[in-house]
């Protein structure tokens, strides 16, 4: 018996000693096969955008396939519980987003816990907000907007509850008391589509994905939601600059990956993506399609996810947003 016993002991330590080893075997050899990227709304917007760009180079530095899926619904907690519920094996990876860290505070009982499911892992791009209308409105200024929306039933649309468009607005509403009714899409581009067509007056939407129409002269930009002037579009005022200040927000795009991936695929992953978004022409390209560019660490985008979640939880109390 003490002969058995000792092999039993000697065998675990065994086990126990090759574990870190393996691990360290298979991160090795990360990637060898296929990536998905799960976008959780619609193509076309700002996550879909960011996303591609990096889809695109990942496959070329890694000679995998990288692909994107759009699984869109339910404020971008379809895809995000898809990805929180795969094998934490590094190959499969959500687009996130500020509405991500909202919806700990506006879905508690959420299919998935954001902090404790899934593992951040890089921040792609900061985004600012820009409220837009339709270049036939009335509606010239943040202060035309709010003395409009007193006389005349005005809707404002986003890409969900809990996006930034959602909470920019909510935020806008509750420092001005405008009477606007909040319509949300499953995506930033679908409300694009029906600002374009008439459909809503406005939306606080983020820089890419109005950009190329404020600059075809089809839609009006009336403020940036940063603490001072984007050089895109630099005749723009800055919301303090047109009489509201405090509704400064800034969105981003960053990666996750579940809980449980091995911690040396995610330093890689966050290496890789730190160094295509670095280089000069993706650089350009991002900055081109209304991205600031940023380059954090995994323990730099844990801290900054961890912030963003209670700075938006205060905000949402603070402000009584609710989930329409």
């Amino acid at each position: 018996m003490r002969t058995i016993r000792c092999f039993v002991i000697a065998t675990a330590g065994a086990c126990v000693a090759l574990t870190h080893p393996i691990a360290l075997a298979q991160s090795a050899g990360y990637p060898n096969k296929l990536i998905k990227i799960v976008v959780p709304f619609p193509p076309g917007g700002a996550t879909d955008i960011m996303t591609r760009n990096i889809a695109q180079k990942l496959g070329e530095a890694w000679k995998q396939p990288v692909i994107v899926e759009n699984r869109p619904g339910a404020s971008g907690m379809i895809g995000a519980d898809a990805v929180a519920k795969s094998q934490a094996d590094g190959y499969t990876y959500l687009a996130a987003t500020i509405i991500h860290s909202a919806n700990v505070s506006l879905f508690p009982k959420a299919p998935y816990q954001l902090q404790k499911d899934l593992q951040p892992v890089a921040i792609l791009g900061l985004i600012p907000l820009v409220p837009v209308v339709r270049a036939d409105s009335p509606i010239r200024s943040l202060q035309d907007l709010l003395v409009t929306s007193k006389s005349k039933n005005l809707n404002a649309g986003s890409g969900g509850n809990g996006t930034a468009a959602h909470l920019g607005l909510e935020l806008y509403k509750s420092a001005t008391g405008a009477k606007i009714q909040h319509i949300p899409y499953k995506g930033g581009a679908p409300a694009m589509t029906d600002l374009l067509g008439g459909q809503i007056d406005v939306i606080f939407a983020l820089l890419p994905e109005c950009l190329p129409h404020v600059k075809s002269g089809k839609l009006r930009a009336l403020a940036v939601t940063s603490d001072k002037r984007h050089p895109l579009l630099p005749d723009v005022p800055t919301t303090s600059e047109a009489g509201i200040p405090g509704i400064e927000v800034t969105s981003w795009n960053g990666l996750m990956v579940p809980s449980g991936t091995p911690r040396d695929i995610v330093l890689k992953i966050n290496a890789e993506v730190t160094r295509i978004a670095d280089t000069p022409d993706m650089r350009a390209r991002i900055i081109e399609q209304g991205f600031q560019p940023v380059a954090m660490s995994v323990s730099d985008t844990e801290n900054f996810e961890k912030a963003d979640v209670e700075r938006w939880a205060k905000v949402i109390r603070d402000a009584g947003i609710k989930a329409d």
